[in-house]
């Protein structure tokens, strides 16, 4: 069985609602983005921070997969598919996809300060004084911008062994998950669905661009492997 790795980044669920990081409206909401995904930012405004993701939390609950999400889904009858995603939704899973990476965390989850490998469930409000088990702040399971990627190297291991990558909605110019594509075998078929494609077919042996939104593009890039 063929293995498809997809590696999707924010383009991927705009179609279900979650505006992208790139949008003029886009997700920070007039917020610098060291206030609200980085480290320093947390230190110097905790509050800010937890209701900042709070915000996002309530919003999964206002949306649902789309097509896009839906089909990749479906791939699961024919094909071995892992999705690496650089989002922090659960819509990927809740279309039906077994195997899902994040490389960038979860808003459904929450993680001790402490010890970061007390992660937890979680689905409502986020405040201070919610406190691990050790009795420490929980924070946010998302990796904020100057923290490690603790799933790179698993992600990466994945991508050298895929016999087709699928990229879809991301700008690629966020590393390291944007070096991901580095990792697959000399002649793996690469597509990349985008409506504003950031790279070009002479970038990459074997490079089918689709410049269509999810939904859409991801249809065309099934008709394409099973041909």
């Amino acid at each position: 069985m063929k293995k498809i790795v997809v590696l999707t980044g924010a383009g991927m669920s705009a179609e279900s609602g979650i505006n992208t990081f790139r949008d003029a409206n886009g997700l920070w909401e007039g917020h610098d983005v060291m206030q609200v995904a980085s480290p320093q930012g947390w230190y110097e405004n905790q509050d800010l921070v937890l209701d900042f993701y709070n915000q996002r939390r309530k919003q999964l609950f206002e949306v649902e997969p789309n097509k896009g999400h839906m089909l990749l889904a479906g791939l699961e009858a024919e094909f071995e598919v892992e999705i690496i995603t650089q989002n922090v939704d659960n819509l990927h899973e809740r279309a039906g996809s077994s195997k899902v990476v994040h490389l960038h965390g979860e808003l459904l989850k929450a993680r001790s300060t402490m010890d970061e490998s007390l992660v937890y469930d979680w689905e409502k409000d986020l405040i201070t004084g919610d406190l691990c088990e050790l009795g420490s702040q929980l924070r946010p399971h998302i990796v904020w911008f100057g923290e490690a990627v603790p799933l790179l190297d698993i992600a990466a291991e994945s991508t050298s062994q895929a016999d087709v990558l699928v990229i879809i909605g991301t700008s690629m110019q966020v590393y390291p998950a944007a070096s991901l594509i580095n990792y697959v075998q000399e002649n793996t078929p690469i597509y990349f669905i985008d409506p504003k494609p950031a790279i070009s077919g002479h970038q990459f042996d074997n490079l089918t661009v689709i410049s269509e939104m999810a939904g859409t593009g991801v249809s065309k890039m099934i008709e394409m492997i099973s041909q």
